[in-house]
């Protein structure tokens, strides 16, 4: 077991992975009390050696790390790599290349949706992992054995997940699914935050052009403000608050006093300031520049019955095929297909139109047929061509061994 604290030991440890084909890597860090996650440990394992970097050990610099994730030729292997690679994407403003995530290839390889890094070790490398470290205080020092430990153990049973998991893709000819995937994942705007789109992320059920806009200039003013202060966006002011704000339309402090959500205890002076300030800009909006949500098309009478059809292919398909059915098609997208022959649609795009999308559209014109055989549920073409290899209508237990 190795735990870094000094810049040379980090420097001599990078340059010892240098000519490594992958490196697994974790980390933790905490997002409680701040808006930016604060990286407490990075986990690093290369074919033989393994790591665990103290992040906040006192005068360790970790540019030897940006260094090695940024330009190394060896692959990094994460499980669920979004939120590790938005750390280092703040801390540096770049992503680790070439990445690969063992959750989303799990799905591509038919160990359901999402996976878990313990059921995917349990699977694959037959470990069990010590979940009592799970909710630790990682800034907490100094670390303990057991933490050390733990933490070591996400990147060393990643190895043989990934190893696995590699020639899993390699067999069935997959790998470009992931690809496709991979992409999304280490597009820089993916981790860009735009204050002018935080309203966005708020739950809605609609609203008036003038509500809308008053609500996005709230929720910018708070991203700004948390993103400054380095303070969770509630700590700057509750959703249930901007919404009752924007639906009241205080037009200067008095009114925001009296404001229900505001009530009796107020808001710190400058609070209620740019609050009142952030109202007025959205009030002097002409109206052609106020935001309007997009109306969700509700599907023509009758079509119902078609999107549990296409539902019901999809599961067939994906369970026959070892494919997570998130990573082929919505719910959204399946009603969108139903409405539409070329609607915009990733399941009516590249490798997902192959293995679902065609096979949606000839359900949809009759040329294929659902029938019931016994307990089974079996595809029928209607139209000469070669019958799908069937399927069962019932899920089956996973088929992805290593």
């Amino acid at each position: 077991m190795i735990l870094i604290t000094d810049t040379d030991s980090l420097a001599g440890f990078c340059a010892s992975l240098a000519g490594a084909d992958f490196v697994t890597i974790d980390t933790e860090f905490m997002r409680e009390r701040t808006y930016w996650p604060k990286l407490c440990l990075v986990q690093l394992a290369g074919p033989q050696d393994a790591a665990v970097v103290d992040a906040l050990a006192d005068g360790l610099d970790l540019q030897p790390l940006f260094d090695f994730l940024n330009d190394s030729p060896a692959l990094k292997v994460f499980h669920a790599a979004r939120q590790d690679i938005e750390i280092f994407h703040h801390m540096t403003g770049r992503i680790p290349q070439p990445v690969f995530d063992t959750q989303i290839a799990a799905m591509v390889c038919g160990f359901g949706e999402s996976v878990g890094y313990e059921t995917l070790v349990s699977k694959l490398a037959k470990a069990r992992i010590d979940k009592s470290m799970r909710f630790t205080d990682w800034s907490h020092r100094p670390l303990s054995d057991k933490q050390v430990q733990y933490a070591l153990s996400d990147v060393t049973h990643l190895r043989v997940a990934y190893e696995k998991l590699a020639r899993r893709l390699e067999q069935t000819g997959r790998a470009p699914w992931l690809e496709e995937e991979i992409r999304t994942m280490t597009t820089p705007g993916t981790y860009v935050v735009e204050p002018e789109d935080a309203w966005k992320r708020i739950k809605l059920r609609g609203g008036k052009p003038l509500f809308l806009a008053i609500l996005k200039e709230l929720a910018a003013w708070r991203e700004r403000t948390a993103q400054e202060r380095d303070v969770p966006r509630s700590r700057v002011m509750r959703d249930d608050m901007l919404l009752d704000i924007a639906a009241r339309t205080p037009r200067n402090e008095a009114e925001l006093a009296r404001t229900r959500s505001v009530g009796r205890s107020g808001l710190p002076q400058q609070v209620a300031r740019d609050v009142i300030d952030a109202v007025n800009r959205a009030c002097a909006l002409p109206e052609k520049d106020r935001p309007v949500m997009a109306q969700r098309e509700e599907l023509p009478r009758g079509m119902g019955p078609l999107v549990d059809m296409l539902r019901l292919l999809l599961k067939m398909v994906c369970d026959k095929e070892d494919v997570a059915q998130k990573l082929v098609a919505s719910g959204a997208d399946l009603e969108m297909i139903a409405a539409d022959d070329k609607a915009d649609v990733p399941a009516l795009h590249g490798w997902r139109r192959e293995l679902f999308g065609e096979d949606a559209l000839r359900l949809k014109h009759g040329k294929l047929a659902l029938a019931a055989n016994g307990h089974a549920i079996t595809l029928l073409r209607l139209d000469g061509a070669p019958a799908p290899a069937e399927a069962q209508g019932e899920s089956r237990e996973t088929a992805a061994s290593p």
